[in-house]
């Protein structure tokens, strides 16, 4: 299990315990995090999950790839820390992690 921290744009946070294996997605997902609504269900054929993963976090969550990147040309203000969160797998090296959400998503 990792703590994941969610922040809306207006500084509202969300802190849930993450089950390993599951994607942050999922994760804000079954925790009714608002801000991800996820439209394709986590098939990386969307970009509705965007998150800024926190600078510090960054390398621990990998880099993404070319489906990801694709996807993430659909999503406003795209940024070097902009993911997709269903792309980025929870374990217990990402306890702590920090996402913040966009302002909006589609």
């Amino acid at each position: 299990m990792a703590k994941i921290t969610y922040i809306e744009f207006d500084g509202t946070e969300h802190v849930v315990e993450a089950e390993n294996g599951k994607t942050i997605m999922e994760s804000a997902i079954q925790n009714n995090v608002p801000g991800i609504d996820a439209d394709c269900g986590g098939a990386c054929a969307c970009a509705t999950c965007h998150v800024y993963v926190d600078e510090k976090w960054v390398d621990k969550t990998g880099k993404s790839e070319t489906m990801e990147q694709d996807m993430l040309d659909f999503a406003f203000e795209v940024s070097d820390q902009s993911r997709l969160s269903c792309q980025i797998k929870v374990s217990d090296e990402l306890n702590g992690l920090i996402v913040r959400l966009p302002e909006k998503q589609f």
